[in-house]
């Protein structure tokens, strides 16, 4: 199960379910895909096929909407 946590700009922000418990996000587009780090800070943990400008503007969404991706973290995995 992977729970869409965000559509936005054409990105799909979401989790993966029964994977790593270190707190990150999956997003993913018709360009490509890439995980971020939430935790200790917002970091690219993985990419494929985004550019940079495309890194810089989903880094500024998960940014935006950091809260939100931890709240919805917690709910999903819980504490």
């Amino acid at each position: 199960m992977s729970p869409t946590i965000l559509k936005k700009g054409g990105y799909r922000f979401f989790f993966f379910s029964r994977e790593e418990s270190r707190k990150h996000v999956h997003v993913v587009s018709s360009h490509g895909e890439a995980k971020f780090w939430l935790e200790p800070e917002i970091e690219l943990a993985k990419n494929y096929r985004f550019t940079r400008q495309q890194l810089k503007k989903i880094e500024r969404t998960i940014e935006d909407y950091y809260n939100e991706f931890c709240d919805a973290w917690e709910r999903h995995f819980g504490s």
